[in-house]
This record gives C-alpha cells, structure tokens and sequence, in this order.
C-alpha cells in the first residue's frame, strides 16, 4: 500500500473523520472502521497539547494514518503535532501565500524548511532519528486550510506555494467570512468552493473539503475534489445514539392501562 502523503498527492480519494474526543478509547473504535486516516482537532476541541501523542499512537496501532489539525500557525504547536508521530499537519485559517510558506517551513527540516530536530516519539525518543530525518519531508503531508475572503482572493497564490499537498476548505468558516452563511447564500458558497477547488487543481495539487454528510463527498468528488473529511466523533455518535432511540421508540407498543382496584 502507499504511503499516506504518497496517496495524497496523487490524489488518491481518501476519506477521513476529525477526531475531537480527547480520549484513545474513542480513536480506537473509530480506527477500527477503518477510515483512510483520522484527523486529531486540536484546534476545535478539548484535546490538549499532552494528550496528542496518545491519540496518535491508538490510531498507529490499527493502521490508520493521524494527522493534526494545529490550532494556528506557531512552529511550536505545529512540531508539537509531527513530534508525536503525526503523518501531517491540517494548518487553519491559511490567508495569504506568505502564510503557508511559512507553515510548509515549520512542517519541514533543512534544507526545506526550519524545524527543529528533538529526541521525539516520531524519532523513538532519538534511538531512530536519522531514519525518521531521511524520510519525514517526504513523507508528511502539509495541507493549509482556506477559510476566509481574504484566502478565497489570494487561492492561487496560496495554492502554488511550494510544500503546500493540500488546499483544504472549510465551509463553514468560508461562509461566515463572505457572510453567505444563511441557507440563501449556499449557491454562492458552491460558487466559492468550485473557484478553490478549480485553482488548487491548475496548481498540481489535492483539494480538500470538510463534508458535513456522506452525499457532498460524492458532490464534490465529482468537481475534482479527493480529500474528504467526513464529519466527527462527535457528530457520528449523536447521530448514530439519535437513530438507534428513534427506531427503538418505534417498535414500542402502547402501554395498556390498569383499571383501579377500590376497596
């Protein structure tokens, strides 16, 4: 089987799940459906910084790649999230080029870029670190997240930035910056997500997008679309718990009434 970053780039369609409970048990239940790889939200969720490492390692034991949603664009949370043994980093609120320069350079060790060299879990605590520095640059995969007006102007810069495999959109953010959000901006925001994904595409690279339900993966496959991330944790549990009750409820017969014994 390839490499994630390898099937990445080649636009491999690859559908994944954020992961927002900060817990391994939860990563190993959703790795065992075997999704093509988890993505652990740091930034939207009550995981912290020292439980990252865990959550990767569930997910390593079943196979299945993680990466990190990084909360922003400092180098220290984005080595953080590749010293734990992450296959990649998902950068949010990415805007201009300048920014994701300077993320793929945080992403990378030199000559391609500035991160710091430590004794991580990604290294086996240094005991493995010339392996790890001869294959982590190509093997990490570098997706910058286009969310706001400002990064749907500058999408074509942004997307031919060297280092840069994924150009991923979030919709939600998207809409709220264009002010498009309500349900008679969504031909507008279809339009914003087909002029990304169209510039990301002329650049040679992945585009990505944050689907909310299992039919718009389909929908924005077919625009050339191949990275998906496919709801939450979360969002799987309550729906799945919501249909289980309802279905339940209906097989309930009703309740026969006792008659009352006076005396």
């Amino acid at each position: 089987m390839k490499e994630f970053r390898d099937r990445t780039i080649g636009r491999a369609p690859l559908i994944g799940t954020f992961a927002e409970i900060p817990h391994p048990v939860a990563i190993e239940v959703m790795a065992q459906t075997k999704p093509d790889f988890l993505c652990i939200d740091w930034e939207h969720s009550q995981i912290a910084r020292d439980q990252i490492e865990n959550l990767v390692r569930a997910s390593d034991i079943h196979g299945v790649p993680a990466m990190v949603r990084v909360p922003g664009h400092s180098p220290e949370e984005i080595a953080a999230a590749l010293d734990s043994g992450a296959r990649g980093i998902l950068a949010p609120r990415v805007s201009t080029a300048a920014q994701a320069a300077a993320i793929v350079k945080a992403s990378r060790y030199p000559p391609e870029g500035e991160r710091g060299v430590g004794p991580s879990r990604a290294t086996n605590y240094g005991y493995g670190i010339f392996d790890y520095l001869g294959k982590a640059n190509a093997s990490n995969v570098v997706a910058v997240q286009v969310e706001t007006a400002e990064g749907l102007a500058n999408v074509d810069r942004i997307a031919a930035v060297e280092g840069v495999d994924v150009v991923f959109i979030g919709p939600g953010d998207l809409s709220v910056s264009l002010d498009i959000w309500r349900p008679e901006g969504a031909a507008k925001l279809a339009k914003a997500i087909e002029k990304i994904v169209a510039a990301t595409l002329k650049r040679g690279k992945a585009a990505g997008i944050f689907c909310a339900r299992p039919e718009d993966v389909g929908r924005w496959a077919e625009r050339g679309a191949s990275f998906f991330l496919l709801a939450s944790d979360t969002m799987f549990l309550g729906a799945a718990v919501a249909a289980s009750i309802a279905e339940a409820r209906t097989g309930l017969k009703p309740a026969k009434r006792r008659r009352s014994v006076k005396g």
